[in-house]
């Protein structure tokens, strides 16, 4: 009796890891999507020209999307041709050695071509979100397609938008959610093993932006925080239901910022300055069915390099600019300006700030606080094409750097 139990006990065991292996998942800017990467022990200083570059590849083709790391594999996504315009799905493995690469359909090749949608994986299934609106669910061994969705032809959205559709889908358990745009089919969920549809929104109507949404709890009300070309919407998670738009403009259509959550209360950064613009803060009632500007700040222009929350303060930069900046959460306050280095994405991870600087192609370890901004490292991205708009990942004590057709992986660790 005594070893029949423990069989089972240790079977279990089994069962259970090879579960959690086989759930592995990787976000959209790092497994919250706020920016903020798990990693410790990293280097708090680099040598003057760098960390170590463990390896690297040319020939990904054209491409603004990040990689994604899990199951000890590296995934990332390109167009060869414009001609074609097909993407392709690129898999190594932690040593950079290709496993195998994948077509997976048409992407972006209209204007600033190359794709848009970091994948995000979840266990075996890996989800890409094409710039010509199509959601592909692919084997994550292999790339094979499991399913797919196109917006136009399935969802009877009117168009591909302006600069193509660049989210990164969200995950919320058996579920997949993403934001068509479009007067019915507004923000959908799906079954992420099948594609089916669950719910769909129809949200405020609009047309779909460039950013991904994100999903919280409210004191216990489940959210989902979507954008359009002028809203911030709340929306029930289980239902679909819209409880809440805040009106909020730019003058291109473009928000390409993911928006940032904590303490009952939402950040948005977009740059503009007029009244319904800026950067700006909603406060959630306590069942979250409804929200309200706190403050707005139209000074720090974050188009698309992203914001960061650490303890009370906002860390972001402004679009092609030296210019980053410490900023209150609770009030929109700037704090502390740092003119040495051009704006860009931001990222954060054990104690030190990473900023990739779009214009100069630059990579900076940064040093922030509500009193201070320091640069404590610098080195040029020596490799790749075209615009330098890849956020930057950290996973395995490595620093992932993708610019355009070239991917670059640093030994970041101590």
């Amino acid at each position: 009796m005594t070893r029949v139990c423990l069989f089972i006990v240790l079977a279990a065991f089994v069962i259970i890891g090879c579960s959690q292996k086989e759930q592995e998942i990787s976000q959209w800017r790092g497994p919250n999507r706020d920016g903020i990467y798990k990693e410790t022990d990293l280097l708090k200083e680099w040598p003057e020209n760098g960390p170590e570059l463990l390896w690297s590849f040319e020939g990904l083709g054209m491409g603004h999307s990040s990689v994604a790391v899990a199951n000890e594999k590296v995934y990332a996504t390109g167009i060869k041709d414009t001609i074609s315009s097909i993407g392709k799905l690129y898999a190594f493995d932690l040593e950079g050695n290709l496993l195998w690469d994948k077509e997976y359909g048409k992407d972006f090749a209209l204007n600033f071509h190359g794709t848009r949608s970091t994948p995000v994986v979840v266990g075996d299934l890996i989800y890409i979100e094409s710039g010509m609106g199509k959601v592909y669910c692919l084997s994550s061994e292999n790339g094979d397609e499991v399913w797919s969705v196109d917006f136009i032809e399935d969802l009877g959205v009117d168009s591909v938008i302006q600069f193509g559709f660049s989210e990164s889908v969200l995950i919320d358990g058996d579920h997949l959610i993403c934001i068509p745009g479009g007067s019915e089919k507004n923000v959908i969920k799906l079954n992420r093993f099948t594609g089916d549809l669950i719910w769909a929104s129809e949200g405020y109507g609009e047309q779909a932006t460039y950013n991904s949404p994100i999903l919280i709890e409210h004191n216990g009300q489940r959210l989902v925080i979507a954008m359009t070309m002028s809203s911030i919407m709340g929306i029930d998670a289980a239902t679909g239901e819209m409880y809440w738009r805040v009106e909020h403009t730019q003058q291109n259509k473009i928000h390409a910022n993911t928006p940032v959550y904590a303490d009952g209360k939402i950040v948005v950064a977009t740059p503009d300055r007029n009244e319904t613009s800026g950067m700006v803060q909603l406060q959630l009632s306590e069942d979250g069915k409804s929200a309200e500007v706190v403050w707005r700040n139209l000074k720090l222009r974050s188009f698309m390099g992203g914001i960061v929350k650490i303890d009370s303060c906002i860390y972001g930069s402004s679009y092609l600019r030296n210019n980053w900046e410490v900023l209150s959460w609770n009030t929109g306050e700037t704090l502390v300006q740092n003119k040495e280095l051009g704006g860009g994405p931001v990222i954060y991870a054990d104690g030190m700030f990473y900023g990739y600087a779009e214009r100069d192609g630059e990579m900076a370890l940064m040093e922030a606080n509500q009193e201070k901004f320091e640069i404590v490292s610098r080195f040029a991205v020596p490799l790749g094409t075209d615009q330098h708009w890849a956020h930057p990942v950290i996973a395995d004590k490595k620093l992932f750097v993708r610019h355009g057709d070239a991917l670059m992986v640093y030994d970041i660790s101590m």
